[in-house]
């Protein structure tokens, strides 16, 4: 088939290797693919075709450093692999369109709602959308009775700011632990912090985040990955996490879950999302699944799919380009085993082949 190039956004993430192989990886075509990192880490040039340096998305210049390397580049498609870039994407979808730049993206207002936690459980509440517990956080005045309103003391809370990602800006207060408790039987990675230093936290920010409090789920960490069209689902299927370390999945298993893939697909269909999408949920203690948030994008352990035969970012880039899809026969009980691999560079940042 006739060859592409796609660019891709955070390029030199730890979990960008993996999304370059299913690109690579695809079985019918040679893709060159542009990476774009604002980490100038010298490696980062040699998990790609080509390497490009670009700024924070933050930068009002951001947007047009991605199109002038698109431009550049002969890019087809852009795929964009940071939640905080989708807004001032969506903002100038229309310079890439002029240029037959495909984005692979929710186009409509409804992505400002899947990429807010707390405007999104508002949706599902209005929607009749199975949510669980939570409350609002709109200043350290409203701290205590928030928690309350969750279940806290009797039960463990989770607050987490409403637009973060990674794992950042979350946190589980537990009144049964105490801090000497998290400090000698967590490990440092743990999300469990007490009242009063969650408390302390919060006084001492200069800005008052949005902040949203919820239920503690207990159980194992599930995410359903799909491809939609305009709300739409293309192709769907589910994984469990059953071993992460601070959101970062390490033990992988793909399993079909009825519950989560009916809510996912309400989802989807309700708010006309486009593109990869990846919906995180995690089981409660009764051994029911409850949406946690969603990712516009691409998830970051969409590797195990393609593993077990659906090869969710390249059958993304088929569908921009309007090819005809396959069907796909799921092999559902694939695992992923996360292991560490390294490489190395000399002073001049030249790779060394040291195997």
């Amino acid at each position: 088939m006739k060859p592409i190039t796609i660019m891709m956004s955070a390029s030199g993430s730890q979990f960008a290797p993996g999304i370059i192989n299913c690109f690579k990886n695809n079985g019918e075509r040679r893709i060159t693919v542009i990476g774009g990192d604002m980490n100038s880490d010298p490696t980062n040039k040699y998990l790609v075709d080509k390497f490009y340096q670009v700024p924070s998305v933050k930068n009002p210049e951001y947007i047009d450093v991605i199109l002038d390397i698109c431009k550049k580049e002969n890019v087809d498609v852009f795929v964009p692999q940071m939640s905080a870039e989708l807004p001032i994407l969506l903002e100038n979808i229309t310079r890439f369109d002029s240029v037959g730049i495909k984005v692979s993206m929710t186009r409509n207002e409804n992505l400002k709602i899947a990429n807010n936690k707390l405007k999104l459980f508002d949706f599902m509440k209005e929607n009749g959308i199975p949510v669980s517990e939570y409350s609002i956080i709109n200043s350290i005045d409203d701290f205590d009775r928030a928690i309350s309103d969750v279940g806290y003391p009797q039960k463990p809370v989770c607050i987490k700011i409403t637009e973060s990602s990674g794992a950042r800006g979350v946190r589980i207060i537990d009144a049964s632990k105490s801090r000497y408790h998290i400090f000698a039987y967590e490990k440092p990675d743990s999300f469990f912090v007490s009242y009063d230093d969650m408390k302390k936290i919060l006084e001492e920010a200069e800005l008052f985040p949005e902040l949203m409090v919820m239920e503690y789920l207990p159980g194992d960490e599930y995410d359903v990955d799909l491809i939609a069209d305009n709300g739409k689902i293309l192709y769907m299927a589910g994984r469990r996490n059953p071993v992460m370390v601070m959101s970062i999945t390490q033990e992988s298993i793909l399993e079909e879950n009825e519950e989560a893939y009916q809510i996912a697909e309400l989802v989807v269909k309700k708010l006309q999302l486009d593109g990869n999408i990846g919906i995180d949920f995690k089981f409660a203690a009764d051994g029911s699944c409850r949406l946690l948030e969603i990712n516009p994008r691409i998830d970051a352990t969409v590797s195990i799919f393609a593993a077990g035969g659906l090869n969710l970012p390249y059958l993304q880039v088929k569908h921009l380009l309007g090819e005809k899809l396959p069907n796909i026969d799921i092999k559902y009980g694939t695992r992923l085993k996360r292991r560490y691999s390294e490489m190395f560079t000399d002073k001049n940042g030249i790779l060394l082949d040291f195997n």
